[in-house]
């Protein structure tokens, strides 16, 4: 791992601290200063290397799973995968502790489509154990849903706990890894995963615009005739991709691209792993500078992934978080506020093109920016503190 800085983001832009969009490399954005025909060959041939080279990240089991990109979002990707891997008369157990598992939940309830919710809250991941209690209470669940790591909170969920109780259940496990794959592993073989989705803006630090699907191919052949919607239709768009080569509708050309330039970096740096590495680096640099401004995460250490860091906000009277933003983004930081329904917190993305070094100066700018609004202490409630006191216990 080389000390040396990463280039600043050009053109005096502020760093994206946020789970996706993020900061990008000038690379990247240059990629996208070429127009493509969605038709056109080379086009094609480049929607053929995505799809060949996002397999090749997941494991030796990449010949049994195939990858469809899909228009939109990490939510569009989201209920893709539940409307066409789902049949309609199956049901879902979605483990929840954060905004995008109750969305995920949310998701099944505008499909219609039975589901059963467990909702551990902001602070805790849901266990092996009580998902296999529940799938023996329960024979009519077909699937598990499980998020790889809840940004909302920032919490990195025990995926591997979970798959286990699954298949030992003989159920089908459904993964949103839109925020951890490229930086954390993720081999759907081992985990014996039906499908999981991802994003082109998160840890391959490309730009918004499509996800993807990996599924196996056996899944995938059994799904044609589930999805419940034209445009979100997995097997569909897999089925033109592979007959013609092209996206079923108008693709974000701009942004295939800069996802190729991406991948490049990315496998550069070491891929996964190397990626992994440096987003531990700038938690890891992140956390001991902001607690010793006061601030406190929300998470018990073992649980805190390498994405994105949840920190209460200060109990001192002075801290408002809006000025606490103006003057983060001032210095050049754009942070992202809290998404918690119990405490009032904040939230710092540690992904993106940036490094340790940043890290130090976001920890330099809280300070400053503490000390611009009179705040004494950032050290959050003490109700805060205790709540989570007690769960980690």
């Amino acid at each position: 791992m080389t000390d040396t800085p990463l280039p600043a983001p050009s053109g005096g832009e502020p760093y994206l601290l946020t789970p996706g969009p993020l900061t990008t490399s000038r690379a990247v954005k240059e990629a996208m200063l070429c127009d493509w025909g969605s038709w056109d060959g080379d086009f094609r041939a480049m929607t053929r290397t995505l799809r060949t080279r996002v397999l090749d990240l997941i494991g030796p089991g990449r010949n049994d799973y195939d990858c469809v990109p899909v228009q939109g979002s990490g939510s569009f990707l989201v209920e893709a995968m539940l409307g066409s891997f789902v049949p309609p008369d199956g049901k879902v157990l979605v483990l929840s502790n954060g905004a995008y598992g109750l969305r995920a939940a949310q998701t099944m309830r505008y499909l219609g489509r039975d589901f059963r919710l467990l909702d551990k809250g902001d602070y805790l991941p849901p266990r092996g154990a009580e998902v296999a209690a529940i799938l023996a209470e329960d024979p009519a669940i077909t699937h598990v849903l499980v998020i790889h790591c809840e940004t909302s909170s920032g919490i990195l969920n025990p995926v591997e706990e979970i798959a286990e109780v699954t298949r030992a259940a003989g159920r089908k496990l459904l993964i949103d890894s839109m925020s951890a794959f490229g930086a954390l592993p993720l081999d759907p073989q081992a985990l014996g995963c039906t499908a999981f989705v991802s994003s082109a803006n998160k840890c391959i630090e490309g730009v918004p615009g499509f996800g993807f699907v990996v599924v196996r191919k056996d899944d995938l052949a059994a799904a044609k005739g589930n999805a419940h919607s034209l445009v979100l239709d997995v097997y569909a768009q897999w089925e033109v991709m592979e007959k013609t080569g092209q996206w079923r509708f108008t693709p974000p050309t701009h942004v295939v691209a800069a996802f190729l330039t991406a991948l490049d970096a990315h496998a550069a740096e070491g891929g996964v792993a190397g990626r992994g590495a440096r987003y531990a680096r700038n938690r890891d640099t992140l956390v001991p500078a902001m607690r010793a401004l006061g601030f406190e995460t929300l998470l018990a250490e073992r649980w805190l992934s390498p994405i994105i860091v949840t920190f209460f906000c200060p109990a001192d009277p002075k801290f408002d978080f809006t000025r606490f933003y103006d003057a983060m983004k001032a210095r050049g930081f754009i942070i992202y506020p809290g998404k918690l329904t119990v405490v009032d917190s904040f939230r710092i993305g540690c992904i993106g093109q940036m490094d340790h070094h940043v890290m130090t100066r976001v920890a330099e700018a809280a300070a400053e920016a503490l000390a611009e609004m009179g705040v004494a202490s950032a050290a959050p409630p003490a109700t805060a503190l205790e709540e989570k006191k007690r769960l980690a216990a």
